[in-house]
């Protein structure tokens, strides 16, 4: 009896010994996890004016809005970086989709500096200013070129998604400099869905999306980036065929200048007749440009200017001209003030096309 009881209560104990430590590595796997988990948000109170005659369509001339309100979670553990992150401000089911939704969730595996992959929801990589946080843009708004051209609220007709696909990108930095403080080179080339964030694809394309720059000294950047892909809405699939080109220097001094130049009908401009057959109105082509410029006053505060132009049809009465000025202060890292003005000439419009708006907009960090 004693030879068969001896081996099974060996047995008992290694497979209980073996049970003890996958629980334990498990928890030690979460208990990492958990410490290396960041967690955090953010609000953009917004208050505002315009003097634009809209007739009686606009009851108010003045608003104050929430423009923003994320919270996220991100970290790293082991060669995985990853980020989760939630707009919820806004109203849910409007045709836009700004209501309360998932904007970020990505996991990127970043072992190697020269190539790193990154899957999941993100940013597209199309521009320099894109992929900026707005807290770094320096203005109360996005360019025209990014909320345009690169999939904000893209002149196609997309549902807004911030700039931001489904896809997987490889990235990476080659040749560093001798000091090590940069990389001369980085490049980013990604695929994606196509069809914007929270939606999944909807023809048998993929979307092409990749850029390369040159840093030849510290903070300086300068790029080209291309867009090659297509959408789809209500059985329309239209063409986003985009080209970019920017310089960027960020330091306590900042020049920004981008310009784009897309191919694509919108879907609006496609009409289906009672025999089924399709008609397309418009023109095809649109482009962009903007040039900002930032000057440090005091170590707390920064006054942008910025020439920002959208042509809808790629010629100059399609055009759309903002002339901005912003003063940002900053009490705290986490606390930043923004007053914001801007002159619109707007040729594109059948209404009033020359106005002002100011705004007041504080910046909560947590």
């Amino acid at each position: 009896m004693k030879k068969f009881l001896i081996p099974a209560l060996a047995a008992t104990l290694l497979a209980t010994g073996n049970l003890y430590a996958q629980t334990s590595k498990v928890e030690s796997v979460k208990q990492e996890l958990l410490q290396k988990t960041t967690l955090g948000g953010y609000i953009i109170g917004k208050a505002s004016v315009s003097d634009q005659d809209l007739g009686s369509s606009v009851k108010s001339h003045s608003n104050i809005d929430l423009r923003l309100v994320r919270l996220y979670a991100g970290g790293r553990i082991w060669d995985f970086k990853y980020n989760l992150q939630m707009e919820v401000n806004g109203v849910s089911g409007t045709k836009k989709e700004k209501g309360p939704r998932i904007v970020d969730a990505w996991a990127e595996w970043c072992k190697y500096g020269f190539a790193s992959i990154k899957f999941g929801q993100f940013k597209r990589a199309f521009t320099f200013e894109n992929p900026m946080n707005p807290w770094n843009v320096g203005f109360g708004a996005y360019s025209q070129l990014s909320d345009k051209l690169a999939g904000m609220n893209d002149r196609i007709g997309e549902h807004s998604s911030g700039g931001r696909d489904l896809g997987i990108q490889l990235q990476g930095d080659l040749i560093g400099s001798k000091s090590g403080s940069h990389h001369y080179l980085h490049y980013q080339v990604g695929v994606y869905n196509g069809q914007g964030i929270n939606h999944s694809d909807e023809n048998n394309s993929k979307d092409i999306i990749g850029g390369v720059w040159v840093n030849p000294i510290k903070n300086l950047s300068i790029g080209a980036f291309g867009w090659s892909g297509s959408y789809t809405q209500d059985g329309i699939t239209v063409d986003r065929n985009r080209m970019a080109f920017g310089l960027r220097y960020e330091s306590k001094w900042t020049v920004r200048a981008e310009y784009a130049t897309s191919q694509g009908h919108k879907i609006s401009d496609y009409t289906k007749g009672e025999d089924g057959t399709m008609t397309v109105k418009g023109t095809d082509h649109a482009d962009a440009w903007y040039v900002a410029v930032g000057v440090p006053v005091t170590s707390k505060c920064k006054i942008y200017g910025k020439w920002d132009v959208y042509r809808d049809n790629k010629t100059w009465n399609s055009q759309k001209a903002i002339y901005a000025l912003s003063a940002n202060y900053t009490f705290f890292p986490n606390l930043k003030l923004q007053a914001n003005y801007s002159f619109v000439n707007d040729k594109n419009t059948t209404g009033d096309g020359h106005y002002n708006t100011a705004d007041l907009q504080l910046y909560l960090r947590f």
